[in-house]
Protein backbone atom coordinates (compact mmCIF):
# COMPACT_ATOMS: atom_id res chain seq x y z
CA UNK A 1 0.00 0.00 0.00
CA UNK A 2 1.38 3.43 -0.71
CA UNK A 3 2.81 5.11 1.94
CA UNK A 4 0.25 8.13 1.95
CA UNK A 5 -2.50 5.33 1.83
CA UNK A 6 -1.63 3.78 5.20
CA UNK A 7 -1.37 7.76 6.92
CA UNK A 8 -5.20 7.82 5.69
CA UNK A 9 -6.36 4.42 6.96
CA UNK A 10 -5.73 5.82 10.55
CA UNK A 11 -8.62 8.59 10.25
CA UNK A 12 -11.06 5.93 9.31
CA UNK A 13 -13.42 4.47 11.65
CA UNK A 14 -14.08 0.72 11.69
CA UNK A 15 -17.09 -0.64 10.56
CA UNK A 16 -17.89 3.11 8.73
CA UNK A 17 -19.24 3.80 5.16
CA UNK A 18 -16.26 4.69 2.95
CA UNK A 19 -16.90 5.91 -0.70
CA UNK A 20 -13.04 6.25 -2.39
CA UNK A 21 -13.28 8.83 -5.40
CA UNK A 22 -10.83 7.53 -8.25
CA UNK A 23 -9.58 4.42 -6.32
CA UNK A 24 -6.93 3.26 -8.74
CA UNK A 25 -6.93 -0.69 -8.41
CA UNK A 26 -8.73 -0.58 -5.12
CA UNK A 27 -5.59 -1.29 -2.36
CA UNK A 28 -6.98 0.86 -0.07
CA UNK A 29 -10.78 -0.29 0.01
CA UNK A 30 -9.38 -3.94 0.00
CA UNK A 31 -7.24 -3.50 2.76
CA UNK A 32 -10.24 -0.88 4.82
CA UNK A 33 -12.51 -3.70 4.35
CA UNK A 34 -10.26 -6.76 5.65
CA UNK A 35 -8.79 -4.74 8.65
CA UNK A 36 -11.61 -2.75 9.70
CA UNK A 37 -14.52 -4.20 8.07
CA UNK A 38 -15.70 -0.91 6.17
CA UNK A 39 -18.69 -0.93 3.57
CA UNK A 40 -16.66 0.26 0.77
CA UNK A 41 -17.17 1.66 -2.82
CA UNK A 42 -14.99 3.15 -5.44
CA UNK A 43 -15.78 5.14 -8.27
CA UNK A 44 -13.45 4.55 -11.19
CA UNK A 45 -13.04 5.77 -14.81
CA UNK A 46 -10.48 3.07 -16.32
CA UNK A 47 -11.39 -0.01 -16.99
CA UNK A 48 -8.63 -1.75 -16.45
CA UNK A 49 -7.95 -0.63 -12.67
CA UNK A 50 -11.65 -1.42 -12.05
CA UNK A 51 -11.36 -5.52 -13.25
CA UNK A 52 -8.51 -4.93 -10.69
CA UNK A 53 -11.11 -3.65 -8.03
CA UNK A 54 -13.11 -6.64 -8.74
CA UNK A 55 -10.67 -9.55 -8.82
CA UNK A 56 -10.00 -8.08 -5.36
CA UNK A 57 -13.63 -8.21 -4.13
CA UNK A 58 -14.11 -4.70 -4.13
CA UNK A 59 -17.47 -2.78 -5.04
CA UNK A 60 -16.93 -0.14 -8.03
CA UNK A 61 -18.67 1.85 -10.34
CA UNK A 62 -17.66 3.20 -13.63
CA UNK A 63 -18.16 7.04 -13.33
CA UNK A 64 -16.29 10.27 -14.50
CA UNK A 65 -15.89 12.22 -11.51
CA UNK A 66 -16.05 15.30 -13.75
CA UNK A 67 -19.98 15.21 -13.91
CA UNK A 68 -20.46 15.44 -10.44
CA UNK A 69 -21.64 13.18 -7.48
CA UNK A 70 -25.26 13.65 -8.22
CA UNK A 71 -25.92 10.09 -7.81
CA UNK A 72 -25.90 10.28 -4.09
CA UNK A 73 -27.80 11.31 -1.78
CA UNK A 74 -26.95 13.90 1.27
CA UNK A 75 -24.94 11.95 4.00
CA UNK A 76 -24.73 8.65 2.60
CA UNK A 77 -21.34 7.49 3.70
CA UNK A 78 -18.79 8.05 6.23
CA UNK A 79 -15.77 9.70 5.17
CA UNK A 80 -15.09 10.76 1.27
CA UNK A 81 -11.29 9.76 -0.21
CA UNK A 82 -10.20 11.32 -2.71
CA UNK A 83 -6.45 10.86 -2.94
CA UNK A 84 -3.57 12.26 -5.44
CA UNK A 85 -6.59 13.19 -7.73
CA UNK A 86 -7.81 16.71 -6.62
CA UNK A 87 -5.59 18.66 -9.27
CA UNK A 88 -6.96 16.77 -12.08
CA UNK A 89 -10.25 17.64 -11.85
CA UNK A 90 -12.38 19.96 -13.59
CA UNK A 91 -14.11 21.88 -11.10
CA UNK A 92 -12.24 20.55 -7.88
CA UNK A 93 -14.10 23.02 -6.10
CA UNK A 94 -17.28 21.67 -6.84
CA UNK A 95 -16.09 18.39 -5.87
CA UNK A 96 -15.26 18.87 -2.57
CA UNK A 97 -18.36 20.50 -1.81
CA UNK A 98 -19.91 17.06 -3.06
CA UNK A 99 -17.71 14.96 -0.66
CA UNK A 100 -19.25 16.94 1.77
CA UNK A 101 -22.22 16.89 1.13
CA UNK A 102 -22.56 13.09 0.52
CA UNK A 103 -20.02 12.27 3.24
CA UNK A 104 -19.97 13.16 6.84
CA UNK A 105 -16.22 13.90 6.48
CA UNK A 106 -13.68 13.72 3.39
CA UNK A 107 -10.01 12.61 3.31
CA UNK A 108 -8.11 14.32 0.21
CA UNK A 109 -3.98 14.16 -0.59
CA UNK A 110 -2.62 16.48 -3.27
CA UNK A 111 0.96 17.77 -4.28
CA UNK A 112 1.98 20.94 -2.95
CA UNK A 113 2.99 22.96 -5.94
CA UNK A 114 4.22 25.53 -3.36
CA UNK A 115 7.24 23.46 -2.11
CA UNK A 116 10.79 24.65 -2.42
CA UNK A 117 11.45 22.29 -4.99
CA UNK A 118 9.21 23.09 -7.53
CA UNK A 119 9.99 27.05 -6.98
CA UNK A 120 14.06 26.68 -7.59
CA UNK A 121 12.73 24.39 -10.50
CA UNK A 122 10.63 26.89 -12.20
CA UNK A 123 12.96 29.45 -10.87
CA UNK A 124 16.35 28.36 -12.44
CA UNK A 125 15.13 26.06 -15.17
CA UNK A 126 12.22 28.56 -16.28
CA UNK A 127 10.55 24.75 -16.50
CA UNK A 128 7.41 23.24 -15.26
CA UNK A 129 8.76 20.92 -12.59
CA UNK A 130 9.23 17.87 -13.13
CA UNK A 131 9.73 15.72 -10.45
CA UNK A 132 8.93 11.66 -8.97
CA UNK A 133 6.17 13.14 -7.54
CA UNK A 134 4.93 14.82 -10.34
CA UNK A 135 6.73 13.13 -12.99
CA UNK A 136 5.00 14.84 -15.93
CA UNK A 137 5.53 17.20 -18.99
CA UNK A 138 3.60 20.29 -19.24
CA UNK A 139 2.17 18.77 -22.30
CA UNK A 140 1.10 15.59 -21.04
CA UNK A 141 0.44 16.41 -17.34
CA UNK A 142 -3.20 15.19 -15.83
CA UNK A 143 -2.54 18.44 -13.26
CA UNK A 144 -5.21 20.76 -14.46
CA UNK A 145 -5.17 23.25 -11.15
CA UNK A 146 -2.33 23.64 -9.09
CA UNK A 147 -2.41 23.86 -5.85
CA UNK A 148 -0.46 24.93 -2.41
CA UNK A 149 -0.99 24.27 1.19
CA UNK A 150 -1.71 27.95 1.54
CA UNK A 151 -4.03 27.79 -1.31
CA UNK A 152 -5.72 24.68 -0.11
CA UNK A 153 -5.86 26.59 3.73
CA UNK A 154 -7.73 29.75 2.08
CA UNK A 155 -10.52 27.73 -0.12
CA UNK A 156 -11.69 25.75 3.01
CA UNK A 157 -11.64 29.37 4.99
CA UNK A 158 -13.98 30.62 2.46
CA UNK A 159 -16.13 27.88 2.04
CA UNK A 160 -16.70 27.37 5.84
CA UNK A 161 -14.86 24.49 5.91
CA UNK A 162 -13.30 22.80 9.31
CA UNK A 163 -10.01 21.05 8.83
CA UNK A 164 -9.90 17.70 11.14
CA UNK A 165 -6.20 17.34 10.66
CA UNK A 166 -3.70 18.35 8.25
CA UNK A 167 -0.64 15.95 7.71
CA UNK A 168 2.14 17.55 5.66
CA UNK A 169 4.86 15.12 4.50
CA UNK A 170 7.82 15.05 1.97
CA UNK A 171 7.80 12.90 -1.39
CA UNK A 172 8.98 9.81 0.81
CA UNK A 173 6.16 10.54 3.23
CA UNK A 174 8.40 11.82 5.92
CA UNK A 175 7.78 14.91 8.31
CA UNK A 176 9.40 16.70 10.52
CA UNK A 177 9.08 19.69 13.01
CA UNK A 178 10.48 22.03 10.40
CA UNK A 179 8.05 20.97 7.48
CA UNK A 180 4.85 21.44 10.08
CA UNK A 181 6.60 25.10 10.94
CA UNK A 182 6.42 26.04 7.37
CA UNK A 183 3.93 23.40 5.35
CA UNK A 184 3.78 25.23 2.20
CA UNK A 185 7.51 25.87 1.60
CA UNK A 186 8.89 22.82 2.79
CA UNK A 187 5.70 20.06 2.30
CA UNK A 188 5.42 17.75 -1.58
CA UNK A 189 2.36 16.12 0.00
CA UNK A 190 -0.84 17.61 2.09
CA UNK A 191 -3.27 15.54 3.57
CA UNK A 192 -6.24 17.04 5.24
CA UNK A 193 -9.38 15.24 6.83
CA UNK A 194 -12.10 18.06 6.63
CA UNK A 195 -15.96 18.08 7.60
CA UNK A 196 -18.16 20.55 7.60
CA UNK A 197 -18.31 23.31 10.21
CA UNK A 198 -21.94 22.11 11.19
CA UNK A 199 -21.53 18.56 11.08
CA UNK A 200 -18.11 17.68 12.77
Amino acid sequence: MRPDLEIIQQWIEPESRVLDLGCGNGALLDYLQQHKQINGLGLEIAGDNIEQCMRRGVNVVQQDLNRGLENFQDQSFDTVLLTQTLQAMRYPDRLVEDMLRIGRRGIITFPNFGNWRSRCYLGFKGRMPVSHYMPYEWYDTPNIHFCTVRDFDRFCASRNIRVLQRTVVDFRHRGNWLIRRFPNLLSEIAIYHISNQDSA
